[in-house]
């Protein structure tokens, strides 16, 4: 199960998950600036992985005391994704989920809440899909299934 972006409170949580954020920086080589060191504590301060928008994050990092603006949130949230820290989720094409989890999975978009989760990926089977057209290659293929309560 995953989190959207929380608040750290406790000083010596917070130090943990700024060390922890600078860790992950580092996996991929990115320098770390105040602002990433900032996004990354929220994302992965706690060891948990996350679903957020830009939008979640945008707020959680302002409840945290940190001024970064929204157009800040949305590069360092692309730059993370070209490193591989992240991956990009589209929903319907209009809305974006960033994931801290890399490894191929599926989803359940939860449509009443606008949330997405982690989907089992033992029980999921993709039998075939179909070939790419010439000159093109199949980069990844993002399952996601929509939910609605009943």
């Amino acid at each position: 199960m995953t989190k959207q972006a929380s608040v750290q409170t406790d000083n010596h949580d917070s130090d943990r998950a700024q060390q922890r954020g600078s860790e992950w920086l580092a996996t991929a080589g990115l320098r770390p600036t105040r602002q990433r060191v900032a996004l990354a504590s929220l994302l992965v301060g706690d060891g948990e992985h996350r679903h957020v928008t830009a939008e979640s994050l945008y707020a959680a990092v302002h409840d945290n005391g940190e001024r970064v603006s929204l157009a800040t949130v949305y590069n360092t949230l692309r730059a993370f994704c070209e490193v591989g820290l992240m991956h990009e989720i589209t929903v319907d094409g209009t809305k974006s989920y960033f994931d801290t989890n890399t490894h191929d999975h599926p989803h359940f978009f939860w449509e009443d809440s606008g949330t997405l989760t982690d989907a089992p990926s033992e029980e999921l089977e993709i039998v075939r899909i179909p070939k790419a057209p010439d000159g093109a290659e199949i980069a990844s293929v993002d399952v996601v299934i929509r939910l609605r309560r009943k």
